[in-house]
This record gives structure tokens, sequence and C-alpha cells, in this order.
């Protein structure tokens, strides 16, 4: 299990963040079996997990208020969060402390830590490897297309934006904006370790495209203390 509680000291960068760099999306769809048994949930919100869908962001930021530093996260569809319903990340992956601490806790994201082996262009395919212990626990390798297209997150309706988290006692509510180019892309490898990051090698990529030049926003969230 990941230890919440004995992490490093670094320093407090509290949001907003403004964040710069290129990264992978992928909308997976999966098996309901799949789904239904996902392991890295919070046994509260487990039951109210919905959609056929899930989503894997592998993210190359370049530039934030706490440092450079890769990341790599699963969604598993929306969860109930009092009388509304979220997106929320089950389980995630960054390659700094910086961005662990921070992470938990101006968002409640539970990040945690691991090393990042990235690639780019290598025959044309953008390899991704992360390392826990000496072993690789995930592969990823993607093949991005030459033409580009921009894209304003601002035009999605905040509601399909919107992601939130409960951490530690406390529910987490933001909607993190974005703009840059996209490139269709095809995930054309992966390689999954399903005791530390759910195997959506078992589902069917639905949409695949490579992120570039983006800037993000990622904002204060709205904080309420649970029961």
């Amino acid at each position: 299990m990941p230890d919440f509680d004995n992490l490093p000291a670094v320093p407090m960068v509290p949001a907003p963040w403004q964040l710069k760099g290129q990264g992978y999306i992928l909308a997976i769809r999966l098996p309901d079996a799949f789904l239904d048994n996902e392991s890295f949930l919070p046994d509260n919100l487990h039951p109210s997990r919905r959609g056929g869908t899930g989503y894997v962001m592998f993210v190359d930021y370049s530039q934030s208020d706490a440092g450079p530093y890769y990341e790599l996260l699963y969604i598993p569809g929306s969860l109930s969060f009092g009388k509304k319903r979220h997106l929320s990340i089950s389980k995630i992956y960054v390659s700094s402390w910086d961005s662990v601490v921070n992470g938990r806790e101006n968002w409640g994201i539970p990040k945690e830590y691991c090393d990042f082996q990235v690639r780019y262009g290598a025959n044309g395919v953008d390899e991704v490897r992360l390392v826990r212990d000496g072993q690789v626990i995930v592969e990823l390798a993607f093949k991005p297309r030459l033409f580009r297209l921009p894209f304003d997150g601002r035009l999605i309706p905040a509601r399909l934006r919107t992601l939130a988290q409960q951490f530690k006692g406390r529910e987490f509510v933001y909607i993190p904006t974005a703009k840059g180019h996209v490139k269709p892309a095809s995930l054309v490898h992966s390689r999954i370790d399903p005791r530390y990051f759910p195997d959506v090698s078992q589902g069917k990529v639905m949409a695949c495209v490579k992120v570039i030049d983006f800037d993000m926003t990622f904002p204060v969230a709205t904080v309420r203390y649970l029961d």
C-alpha cells in the first residue's frame, strides 16, 4: 500500500500553479468486470463509480511551480461527491517529491513517487517506462502523427473538466484549464504490472492524442472537511 504519511520535507508551493509541457491522453473502453473491480479506489467511493471508459494520461511537465516532473495517472470514470458526480484520479505516479507532497496538500491528489525513463522520437515512437525498486512496472509506447490542431480546454463545459478527490478527511474540487495543440496518435505497445497500475491493456483504445506545447493552470481547490 502507498505510504501517505512518511514524506520528505519539501518547499510548500500553494495553488494556483502554471504548468507547461507535453503528453498523451488515452480514452479506453474497459470491461465492466475490470471497472467494477478497480482496486485503487477508496472503499467509500468505489460503489458510486459509473461509466465504461477509463482515462490514462502521461504528462511531461517541462515547467511548473514545483519544477519539472513526469506524471502518469488513471481516471476510472465518475464518482459521487455529495450530490454531484465528478471525474477522479485513483492512481498516479510522479517523478519528484515536490510534486508528491504539494499535489496531495493542494488538491488531495494521491500522488506517489516513481522513477521514469522517457525517450522521444526513437523510430518515430515515444517510449515511457516507470521503474520502482529496480523493477519496470509500466511500459507504454506511443506513435504520434505529423499534423496538429489547436485546442482550448476552456471551450469544454466546466462540469466535464471538474475533478474531485477525497484525501485524509478532506474533499477537494478543482477545474484545471489548458490550451495548446494536439496530434492524433496511437498506443503501439503496453505492458503493465496490475499490482501497481490498472492494466488497461485489457480494454480497447477509443482515442489517443498527443498534447504538445500546452499551457495549463491548476487553480485553488474548493475544500471541505468530511464528517
